[in-house]
């Protein structure tokens, strides 16, 4: 009985708008902080390195280098703190944590964008390669 209403209440708080992302991809995370009576949203962005948990418990990791020192903030993916996740890059990963990253400086920080990279179709590659050699033809 209780399992039962465990499973409900976390399936209550879990999100249904966060975008897809992975390792290595850039992101912004803004995060709701409360100073006072106030609220305010303040944006955190950096490289995802670690994704970690299931469900309602799902956390990630997010670094970013400030004056030349390494930030690194865990953030609750489910928490209503975390207003809304942006992907701004996507980045070749082949690992599940990119915790080398914090031994890196400057551009070896750097990961290879996935985005870039468009693979023909064979049965385009063989349009155009036809469609060149009509032009020489002629």
């Amino acid at each position: 009985m209780s399992d039962r209403l465990m499973k409900a209440a976390a399936a209550s708080s879990i999100k249904s708008d966060i975008p897809k992302f992975k390792i290595g991809d850039t992101v912004n995370v803004s995060v709701r902080i409360v100073e006072g009576d106030r609220e305010r949203i303040q944006v955190f962005s950096g490289v995802v390195i670690a994704r970690k948990g299931g469900g309602v418990n799902e956390m990630f990791t997010v670094r970013r280098i400030v004056n030349n020192e390494g930030v690194e903030r865990v953030f609750p993916l489910h928490s209503p703190r975390v207003a809304s996740i942006e992907v701004l890059r996507s980045g070749k990963a082949r690992r599940a944590k990119l915790y080398y990253l914090r031994e890196r400086t400057g551009k070896a920080t750097r990961l290879k964008d996935t985005r870039g990279f468009s693979v023909a179709k064979p049965s385009e590659a063989g349009a155009a390669e036809s469609s060149e050699e009509t032009d020489a033809a002629e």
